[in-house]
């Protein structure tokens, strides 16, 4: 997997043409490296920022919903997230974020492989289900096993992934996964925005 590079930091002093903070041109003076504090405020955005402020930003977001699947010892296990998304084309990939504490996060250590069950709109009932804990999920929903993964009858989309990697991000572990199969269903998506489950809508059905 390739690794993206970004420039180095640098100590950015007041009165810097913006011509020199182009790649090639370096500040006079200014330390450079790993260690180089970010310039202006942003240096001390992570000592402001509350946690009730920073759950208001990310509730502002319109987000799909997911139930994320897999088996472990002839059993189902899973749990809704709206934390997913692509990650790659070539090879195809996607990204999934678990909490730390997640009891489908210790499976799938185990497992290394898991289901994405992309929700359709009147799969709501399903993503609070799944959103609980317990060991009894599954009771009446509708599944059945499909590439070795417990498959969500309805789903609008449905990716089997192998878990490649794993990257400790604050409280949550991202699993990088190769997609091993795809399949889809035409059907309108289940969104989660201002803690309120929705769907997409076009503008021009809006405004008419």
């Amino acid at each position: 997997m390739s690794v993206m590079t970004t420039p180095e930091a640098v100590t950015i002093r007041p009165g810097t043409p913006a011509s020199s903070l182009w790649p090639g041109s370096p500040v006079p003076g200014a330390r450079s490296g790993p260690g180089a504090p970010l310039p202006g405020p942003l240096a001390e955005a992570g000592e402001t920022v509350t946690a009730e402020a920073f759950r208001a930003v990310m509730a502002a977001v319109c987000t799909p919903v997911a139930v994320v699947t897999t088996m472990t010892e002839e059993r189902p296990h899973g749990t809704t997230v709206s934390a997913f998304t692509s990650l790659s084309l070539n090879p195809p990939m996607v990204v999934i974020s678990l909490d730390e504490s997640s009891e489908l996060l210790r499976q799938l250590r185990q497992s290394r492989r898991f289901g994405l069950n992309v929700l359709s709109s009147a799969q709501s009932w399903i993503a609070r289900r799944f959103a609980t804990k317990g060991d009894d999920k599954f009771q009446g929903v509708p599944w059945r096993m499909d590439g070795g993964q417990p498959r969500i009858t309805g789903s609008a989309g449905w990716i089997v992934a192998e878990v490649e990697n794993l990257v400790t991000g604050g409280d949550h572990t991202l699993l990088l996964g190769r997609v091993a199969a795809a399949d889809h269903v035409l059907a309108e998506p289940l969104t989660y925005h201002r803690r309120v489950f929705g769907t997409h809508v076009a503008i021009s059905e809006v405004r008419a």
